[in-house]
């Protein structure tokens, strides 16, 4: 028996603990960390190692407000819903519409870089019809998952974190005992522009985890499990990292020079196949960014539209699915229209611009929500009262400083065709 309000379908909350874990791991290890060793040590030499930890470190503070306002919230939207209670509608509209922008370039970027690397084994794919015919099939076939229900994108979500992981700490423990430890030079101190670029260049590489954060109306307990998916994600990754750059100075006489730096330090250590393996990784790696990518895409307009801040349509589930079939679609079809202008590079820079916006925003409202009775107690308090919430805000306005000018003036003239969109949507639906 079920009454009209229960017959409305609702998003399935069946995304547990770890299933979270793997969705942040996969948000944040992608692309970038296969080739970043070899640009770092151009920069520091062996103080890309410490360059690293820093980064960790910065990327904590902005973690750590994310973690108490997320803390706060149990259904979906992330970012939208923070910048929504603590700002009003309009912020929380740019700030759901910039994440929505970041994450359908990121997709976008990803998905040429995924065409490269397959080209690796395939080279026509490269170019021309092949091409165009495996990305549509990536993209498409990623799309046709979503839509097949939520359980089956967190399967795929769990097997890619493992089939990505395997590889790389694989390398790790076979490369540890064979490192050529006289290698970590650390008698030339690199200087102080060098080493905050190469902190810059890292940080790229520890974004992504902002990404699950949205699904939080699809997860078993998002309050309690959004903190410790954040940390424990982190903390894996800032080890693997510094493990993977630890092998690739200590393997690799000409490591500043090398365009696949972790296929070359396998290759070293094992040969033709531990090369391969780790290309496979990479299209591995990359298979699961977008999986992840493509939740965020869909559930951004959905919770826009169920907020009144998109039309109604979009906020429709599918009723036995439970799925927001509408959403994915129209995203799909627009990464899909970008994808084939390849110009994945320009396209990723913006990702992370748009992105950082949205970092400066949450971080602003955590304050601001502490003293809304309205909104949920926080299961996760930060200590220091605003100290880390400050220095978090002067990370993002230090990184956004010294982003391209063009692709910023860009991701400006994004946000502005947002606030021209809002108020023009909410004149229409007055009326």
């Amino acid at each position: 028996m079920s009454d009209g309000a229960t017959s409305i379908p609702r998003l399935a909350r069946v995304v547990g603990r770890w299933d979270l874990v793997a969705l942040v791991i996969n948000g944040i290890v992608g692309a970038g960390i296969f080739g970043l060793p070899a640009k770092v040590h151009a920069l520091v030499g062996a103080w890309g190692i410490l360059a690293i930890v820093a980064c960790a470190v910065l990327t904590l503070l902005i973690i750590l407000c994310f973690a108490e306002v997320s803390s706060r919230f149990t259904e979906t939207g992330g970012p939208f819903l923070y910048a929504s209670e603590a700002f009003g509608p309009f912020a929380g509209f740019i700030a759901g519409w910039l994440l929505w922008l970041a994450r359908i370039a990121g997709i976008c970027a990803i998905v040429g870089i995924l065409i490269e690397y397959l080209a690796f084994f395939i080279p026509s794919v490269a170019g021309g019809m092949p091409r165009v015919v495996l990305l549509t099939s990536v993209i498409f076939g990623f799309a046709a998952l979503h839509i097949s229900g939520m359980r089956r994108a967190v399967r795929f979500s769990n097997l890619a974190t493992i089939a990505k992981l395997v590889p790389l700490v694989l390398l790790v423990a076979i490369g540890m005992p064979a490192i050529r430890w006289h290698r970590l030079d650390f008698s030339v101190t690199p200087s102080t522009p060098s080493f905050s670029s190469a902190v810059l260049l890292l940080v790229f590489a520890f974004v992504g985890w902002e990404t699950a954060l949205v699904a939080a109306g699809e997860l078993r307990d998002p309050r309690r499990d959004m903190p410790f998916a954040l940390f424990v994600a982190l903390a894996v990754v800032a080890v693997l990292y510094v493990g993977l750059q630890l092998v690739c100075v200590g393997m690799l006489p000409m490591l500043s020079t090398s365009t696949r730096p972790l296929a070359d330090a396998a290759l070293a250590l094992v040969g033709p196949i531990g090369g391969t393996v780790i290309v496979v990784g990479a299209v591995i790696s990359m298979l699961g960014t977008i999986n992840g990518s493509m939740l965020t895409i869909s559930r951004i307009p959905f919770a826009m539209a169920e907020a009144g801040a998109l039309p109604a349509p979009f906020a429709a589930l599918h009723p036995r699915l439970r799925t927001p079939v509408l959403c994915i679609a129209l995203s799909t079809v627009i990464v899909w229209l970008l994808t084939l202008t390849n110009s994945h590079i320009y396209l990723l820079t913006i990702s992370t611009i748009a992105r950082l916006l949205v970092f400066a925003i949450t971080c602003a409202a955590l304050p601001l929500l502490r003293r809304r009775p309205s909104t949920l107690p926080a299961r996760f308090t930060l200590p220091g009262g605003l100290t880390i919430p400050i220095a978090a805000m002067a990370l993002v306005v230090w990184l956004l400083t010294n982003t391209s000018r063009t692709e910023t003036r860009d991701v400006i003239v994004a946000a502005t065709i947002g606030a021209v969109i809002y108020p023009l949507f909410r004149i229409r639906r007055a009326r």
